[in-house]
């Protein structure tokens, strides 16, 4: 029948079509931010083997986070002892929430440790130590730690990846 009007009959056809495809669009969901979990619940995750816990201690900026724009602003954590037994005094904003944690860090396998009752995965490391990507099994959240000043473009990239990999939405990591 669309092939049998002409003039202005056909364009109105046209007209409604169009408008209806745009209310139908309307209707569509968009994507919210998450609060947790960031990361899809049945996707492999995987923690660095060749991490070597003796090469954090030292103080650390919190770089980026998964959470909401602007619910909390950059933490960062000092982290202390030796290898066998690493301890932690932090200010972190974790899914948009200010944390504070202080207390023993015991390792629970290559790259993985207990944080306040968390599993906390080192899913990637720069190979001289200045940026940590940790993210958590649950995925309830996860953050880049960075040595020194500013955390350098392709090094934001590369912990990007390997969230994106392990099964995290990238589209809610905020920079600091």
């Amino acid at each position: 029948m669309h092939q049998l009007m002409r003039g202005p009959a056909r364009i109105s056809a046209r007209l409604v079509t169009g408008l209806l495809c745009l209310m139908l669009a309307a209707c569509a969901p968009t994507p919210t931010p998450q609060t947790a979990p960031y990361r899809t619940a049945n996707a492999p995750i995987w923690s660095n083997a060749q991490f070597d816990p003796g090469r954090i201690v030292g103080q650390w900026r919190q770089s980026a986070a998964f959470g909401p724009v602007g619910g909390c602003s950059a933490g960062g954590a000092d982290i202390g002892g030796d290898a066998s037994a690493l301890t932690i005094s932090a200010r972190l904003c974790l899914s948009g929430q200010d944390v504070q944690l202080s207390g023993p860090m015991p390792g629970t396998g290559p790259g993985r440790f207990r944080v306040d009752g968390q599993e906390w995965w080192v899913i990637w490391v720069d190979t001289d130590y200045r940026t940590l990507a940790i993210g958590t099994p649950s995925g309830a959240f996860g953050f880049i730690l960075n040595r020194g000043g500013a955390l350098p473009p392709d090094r934001f990239r590369a912990a990007r990846e390997i969230f994106d990999f392990n099964g995290y939405d990238t589209r809610f990591l905020q920079a600091f």
